[in-house]
């Protein structure tokens, strides 16, 4: 007897919209997009939309900002950037933003094209005042714009438990059933411990002395400030390696560069590294570090910690945002209390109290290596078994096939 089988699924077509793409990628939202593009391919019929110079890949447009007359705010270029995204996204039957950045190209496209919009949330603007200095009236322009699409999306997802209560604490007037929860990934095939030392030589690092790394942007956001106030009461044994992404201003330019200016008066150690560092460069600072540092003010998660996670190191880590969500206290790192402003800043009411919790917590492990082994090394397994980017794409497919199993069909906006 014949038994008919069950109708599959068909394929969707989702068009990712991202400022980051491969090559340019400067943050874990980039990252986030690029490995998440990766896996969705099995599930979906994907067409990437992002922001720059012309891609090669198959299945991936990139648009130039337009040039605009006169000195404009580079947030109004951005929004013609989110035009061009938008009319390109005829004939899709979703789209996916991600950040600020496209969401507006994603908000667009719902009005225009009649098709659910799903949006990433990485970051939260009203939960970054510090770009203001970055962005003046931009920064506002910005809030707008992920104010109107983020209320106005069929479904959100969250990078974390922590990023989806910002969500609900922010805008109220989100729908909490709309919020999904679905964590960043990492690939532990490609992240995975490096013994070589060429990249440490080649910035004068000794790979035999302990290690107390740092690698994220120069913001407000990734706390490096603390953290070099913390640094002068660190175990003068130990190097700190600080790997530095494009400064957001050139106010928190001239203040880093002064903090470690006066750091390395007192100690030495002190290694600077400006620019994006190749993977494998990365990976061998990763695995060569005793400790590494993640003293984040505002993470809604955090890759880098996984990253360092897969690569075999210790974490401390500041206790917020989606960071313990990553980071088990006392069986993969350690964890760094903090209270912070309730005014969107995340500035620690006590700095002093918050730099020297950091600094003890760094020193614990520098004194005690073999239990800093053992934490990384259970944060690999962690990583191993608890975060994919496989799993990240299933779930996100998931949110995709319930927005378009209850969304009604939207008559598409006239052209004319």
């Amino acid at each position: 007897m014949h038994v008919q089988q069950p109708a599959q699924p068909s394929r969707i077509r989702v068009d990712l919209l991202t400022k980051e793409f491969p090559p340019e990628i400067y943050g874990g939202a980039g990252v986030h997009v690029a490995e998440l593009a990766g896996e969705l391919r099995a599930l979906v019929d994907l067409e990437v939309r992002c922001f720059g110079a012309p891609r090669d890949t198959q299945h991936v447009t990139a648009y130039a900002e337009p040039e605009l007359p006169g000195e404009q705010n580079p947030a109004l270029r951005t929004l013609g950037v989110n035009v061009e995204m938008a009319a390109a996204c005829a004939g899709a039957d979703l789209v996916h933003s991600h950040t600020w950045y496209a969401n507006g190209a994603g908000r667009l496209a719902q009005v225009l094209h009649g098709i659910p919009h799903v949006a990433t949330t990485h970051s939260l603007e009203p939960l970054r005042p510090w770009k203001a200095e970055q962005l003046g009236g931009g920064y506002a322009l910005s809030s707008l714009v992920e104010r109107s699409a983020l209320e106005s999306t069929d479904a959100l997802i969250a990078v974390s438990h922590g990023m989806r209560q910002d969500i609900l604490r922010v805008y109220p007037d989100v729908d909490p059933d709309r919020v999904h929860v679905v964590h960043n990934g990492i690939d532990t095939r490609a992240y995975r411990p490096d013994h070589g030392t060429a990249a440490l030589e080649r910035h004068g690092v000794d790979p035999d002395r302990p290690i107390v790394l740092f690698v994220g942007r120069v913001t407000r956001q990734k706390g490096l400030p603390q953290l070099l106030r913390a640094a002068f009461t660190l175990d003068r044994r130990a190097q700190l390696v600080l790997c530095c992404g494009q400064p957001d201003t050139p106010e928190i330019a001239v203040e880093t560069a002064a903090l470690v200016d006066e750091l390395r008066r007192g100690r030495d150690g002190v290694v600077r590294i400006d620019g994006m560092l190749d993977r494998t460069s990365l990976l061998q600072f990763l695995t060569h570090a005793s400790v590494f540092v993640c003293p984040s003010l505002y993470e809604p998660m955090g890759i880098v910690n996984l990253e360092a996670m897969a690569c075999g190191t210790a974490v401390v880590a500041t206790a917020t945002g989606g960071i313990p969500e990553v980071v088990a206290d006392g069986e993969t790192g350690l964890l760094v209390p903090i209270e912070q402003e309730q005014d969107g800043s995340g500035t620690p009411l006590d700095p002093q109290r918050f730099a020297a919790d950091l600094a003890a917590a760094v020193n614990r492990l520098l004194a005690d290596p073999d239990h800093a082994a053992r934490l990384g090394a259970a944060g690999r397994r962690r990583a191993q078994k608890e975060f994919g980017w496989d799993v990240a794409a299933q779930r996100a497919h998931a949110v995709y096939r319930s927005v378009l199993e209850r969304r009604p069909q939207v008559p598409t906006a006239p052209t004319s």
